[in-house]
């Protein structure tokens, strides 16, 4: 079953190829530096509850520019909304945080990162909807492989944090991420083409302005609303993002602060997560995915809590502190491997193909407004105890597990799946 990912390497073709096939340089720009991000701005002398705010205005925004995702999608085509917006989210936040010296720099990078509401929305549409219905689980299979190729040069991080200190290696790794995310923005323009759907929604939404569309969302929730399985889909990507952006957030402050782990390991330990990750991806998680996903659900959320659960009761001293940390990683590893896969997976398979836009629309602005106030509550929360971010996740998880054994109750693998 593992050679499958191999063999989808080969056959995708088209905008999936594209996608997949710059999706490495997405980890080696973005995913060597926003990992640090907490802790470079720890070091720039921002509070814990200070980066929970930055984290919430991040969402609030990503939430607003949500609202408008499907009909720019629609309206631009999803090319050239991916172009426009990948620049506009990732490529100058990243020349900000670059020269940021305080809370406002951060303030503006984390506004002008919000629209990534809008590129998720329009990438995701490049995706998915001129691939092969059977494909759909194993490219984003291989997304989350070529996200975590970066833990090949993770060690890089670490020999610059020991060279020049935490921020001006930073500093450097911004640098890095914007010209190498302008190159991916400007390789994945040239090597793809406007969808099917997207040249017929194009067409559709000529006359009509961008207010105009999103005034039709009332028929689009509805519509949402007729599918259990889209309905299951939001509300689980919505507790996996909250669970991400905690864990993404603090992780390293924990790590760094309250078990005294230097800042030069620190990327040592995400090159782990990522190769746990990436095994998992190729020769564990594809044996799942046969059939009803309540069994990959329900271990990806227990496999979640395992790890969060360890992590807050490592010692700050002994000769287990370490062992213990990767230990915990290794769950999150699979936890990493697997939420973010299934529920993309899962949504791309349920959702309205006519609609696909204006519906991820609606499921992001859902996410966002779920999410956004959890960033500063987990700022308030690592204030307290570093360990309390955490017990909020481990609470999460649970709700998600309730609601995956609730959905699944009184279904069949059949009707599971056909939502």
């Amino acid at each position: 079953m593992s050679n499958s990912l191999f063999s989808t390497i080969k056959d995708i073709k088209g905008n999936p190829r594209a996608c997949v096939y710059t999706e490495p340089l997405w980890g080696l720009s973005m995913n060597l530096c926003m990992p640090y991000l907490p802790v470079y701005m720890l070091a720039l002398g921002l509070s814990d509850t200070r980066i929970g705010f930055l984290v919430t205005v991040n969402t609030l925004m990503q939430m607003v520019f949500s609202f408008f995702s499907g009909p720019v999608t629609d309206k631009m085509g999803r090319r050239k909304a991916t172009a426009i917006f990948d620049i506009v989210a990732w490529c100058i936040p990243a020349l900000i945080w670059w020269r940021a010296e305080g809370f406002w720099f951060f303030l503006v990078a984390a506004v002008l990162n919000g629209s990534n509401g809008i590129t998720t929305n329009s990438w995701h549409c490049l995706v998915v909807e001129d691939a092969e219905k059977k494909q759909i689980t194993r490219i984003y299979s291989l997304i989350m492989v070529c996200g975590q190729l970066s833990a090949i040069f993770a060690p890089i991080s670490s020999v610059l944090i020991s060279h020049y200190t935490l921020v001006p290696a930073i500093r450097i790794l911004f640098i890095n991420a914007f010209v190498l995310m302008s190159i991916k923005v400007l390789i994945l323009y040239l090597a793809s083409k406007e969808t099917g759907t997207g040249k017929k929604r194009i067409i559709e939404t000529k006359d009509k302005n961008i207010f105009q569309l999103a005034g039709g969302y009332g028929e689009v929730i509805k519509i949402i609303l007729k599918s259990r399985g889209t309905v299951f889909a939001i509300v689980i990507a919505a507790l996996g993002w909250i669970v991400g952006t905690l864990n993404n957030t603090f992780w390293q402050i924990l790590v760094n602060k309250k078990l005294l782990v230097p800042e030069a390991i620190l990327p040592l330990f995400n090159v782990f997560r990522s190769v746990v990750a990436i095994v998992f991806l190729f020769f564990v998680i594809p044996r799942f995915l046969k059939g009803i996903l309540k069994v990959p659900f329900i271990l990806t959320f227990v496999s979640y809590f395992i790890g969060q659960l360890l992590l807050i009761l490592i010692p700050v001293e002994g000769a287990l502190k370490y062992p213990l940390i990767l230990t915990s990683l290794v769950f999150d590893g699979f936890g990493l491997g697997a939420l973010i896969m299934l529920c993309e997976s899962i949504i791309a398979i349920h959702v309205n193909p006519d609609e696909r836009a204006r519906i991820m629309a609606i499921r992001y602005m859902f996410i966002m407004i779920v999410t956004s106030p959890f960033g500063w509550i987990g700022g308030v929360l690592s204030d307290i105890s570093r360990n309390l971010p955490f017990v909020l996740n481990m609470v999460v998880l649970v709700i998600g597990i309730i609601i995956t054994l609730i959905y699944y109750r009184k279904e069949n693998d059949h009707s599971a799946e056909d939502g």
